[in-house]
């Protein structure tokens, strides 16, 4: 098998970055290989690429290539290119600080050099301001986006719906249904569960704007620039509901200074204070998706049976 090192320096130098010298492989990622790129004639560079890409990494388009009033990647089908896009959306339109894109095609992604987010909590309340800038700035009439993109390893349906509620059930949760692994892991009364719950959505969460969201926003995808500044990585990005992102960073063991997060960001967008009860529930699109891509589910199964367990049939 080939070492992650020697892969990712391969496709550096197939791609022209020939003054590339090592690669130090990065942890934590959980879809493709990535690591940091020193060059001798230039900054270092963070790196991610495939040893296969995943089966359905066609074009993905389901608008049209490029967003409208941002400049990006655009005429490029595939994986990097959508998280490029993301990335760069993210940044134009939301005003949140994200890496530059140097490089993205079908083989790889090459990014400006983040660094670990501080341990301290006023990283986290600057976080939150930046959250909420997000998603207050950037409210759109429809859920979805112009383009399929992918969550991990699988796709993201986006195609646009003007009914959040509808939108959600379709494309963020009954679409997990068919994965070998959901349909092993969980039972007919859980997949019932599930339809029972969809149906009922209008009746448990608010019907609230879509905004664009991150998307895949776990606590690993929260980084700092050299100057200290939240930054944010490996979007999934979408028009829909502000608590997407919210029940990721919530879900995702936040450490303890992140507390000063979710006041902030209460505060900032007068968040009702049921909010944590709801969750569990907006959670459930991101626990699917953990179990439809890994053998090992970090407990995702388990939460997912407890979340539908008031929905299944009383004999």
């Amino acid at each position: 098998m080939t070492h992650p090192a020697a892969f990712l320096l391969g496709c550096l130098r197939r791609a022209g970055f020939h003054d590339v010298v090592s690669v130090e492989p990065a942890t934590g990622g959980m879809a493709a290989l990535a690591g940091t790129a020193t060059r001798r004639d230039g900054p270092p560079v963070f790196v991610k690429a495939f040893a296969d890409a995943p089966d359905d990494d066609v074009s993905g388009v389901s608008g049209v290539s490029g967003v409208s009033g941002v400049s990006g990647v655009s005429g490029v089908s595939g994986v990097f290119a959508a998280e490029a896009d993301g990335l760069t959306a993210l940044r134009e339109l939301g005003g949140v600080v994200t890496p530059d894109v140097i490089r993205a095609d079908r083989e790889l992604l090459v990014l400006s050099v983040l660094r670990p987010r501080p341990r301290d909590g006023t990283f986290w309340e600057r976080f939150a301001d930046m959250l909420a800038g997000l998603h207050q700035t950037t409210i759109h009439p429809r859920f979805g986006w112009h383009r399929d993109n992918w969550l991990g390893r699988r796709r993201q349906v986006n195609t646009w719906n003007e009914v959040g509620h509808a939108f959600f059930a379709e494309h963020r949760l009954l679409r997990w249904l068919g994965e070998p692994r959901v349909e092993a892991a969980l039972d007919a009364g859980d997949r019932a569960a599930l339809e029972r719950l969809c149906h009922r959505l209008p009746e448990l969460l608010p019907d609230r704007p879509a905004c664009l969201t991150h998307g895949d926003l776990w606590t690993q995808n929260l980084m700092a620039t050299p100057d200290g500044r939240p930054a944010l990585i490996d979007p999934a990005v979408s028009y829909t509901w502000a608590e997407v992102d919210l029940a990721h960073v919530w879900s995702t063991s936040p450490p303890p200074e992140a507390e000063r997060f979710f006041a902030r960001y209460a505060e900032l967008t007068s968040l009702d204070a049921g909010w944590p009860d709801r969750m569990p529930i907006v959670q459930l699109r991101q626990h699917l998706a953990v179990l439809a891509q890994f053998d090992h589910d970090w407990g995702a199964a388990d939460q997912i049976r407890t979340t539908l367990a008031p929905f299944r049939t009383r004999a």
